[in-house]
C-alpha cells in the first residue's frame, strides 16, 4: 500500500531537520525522485513507485533522462542545481530527507534490490549505510 502524500511530507520536514515548509519538502521531492527515477530501471523502479504516493510516483516512473549514472557527489550537485536557493550543503539535508522517506516506504528488501541498481556510495544517501 503507498504511504500518504501527508504522511510523506512530514517524514521529509522532520527528516530534514530544519525548519523545511511543505513547500520545500516537496519541491525537494519531486527533484530528488526525478533524478533518482532516471537511476532506476524495470520492475524496481516500478515496485519503488507503488510505495510511494501517487504524485511522487508518476515523478519516479516519469523521470529526467541520464547520459551515464550519477555518482552520489554528482547526484548531490545535480540536486542543489535544481532545488531553487539549494547549495550543496542544504542538497544534501534535502536529499538525505527525501530518499530517507522513501527507504521507509520502500522497507529493506526492495531497498537493497535499489541500491543494487545505483553506484557505490547511495546507501549513505538514503541513510542506510551498508556493510563493506
Amino acid at each position: 500500500m503507498p504511504m500518504r502524500q501527508e504522511a510523506f511530507l512530514e517524514h521529509v520536514q522532520e527528516r530534514g531537520e530544519y525548519r523545511m515548509t511543505r513547500e520545500e519538502a516537496e519541491r525537494a521531492a519531486r527533484v530528488v525522485l526525478a533524478l533518482l527515477g532516471a537511476h532506476l530501471v524495470g520492475s524496481v523502479r516500478a515496485a519503488l513507485a507503488a510505495r510511494l504516493p501517487e504524485t511522487y510516483a508518476l515523478i519516479l516512473l516519469n523521470p529526467l533522462q541520464a547520459a551515464e549514472p550519477l555518482s552520489p557527489e554528482r547526484f548531490v550537485r545535480a540536486s542543489a542545481a535544481w532545488i531553487e536557493g539549494a547549495t550543496e550543503k542544504t542538497a544534501l539535508w534535502d536529499i538525505g530527507a527525501v530518499l530517507s522517506a522513501t527507504a521507509a516506504a520502500a522497507g529493506d528488501a526492495l531497498m537493497r534490490e535499489v541500491l543494487l541498481q545505483l553506484p557505490p556510495g547511495y546507501d549513505l544517501l538514503f541513510g542506510r549505510p551498508q556493510p563493506t
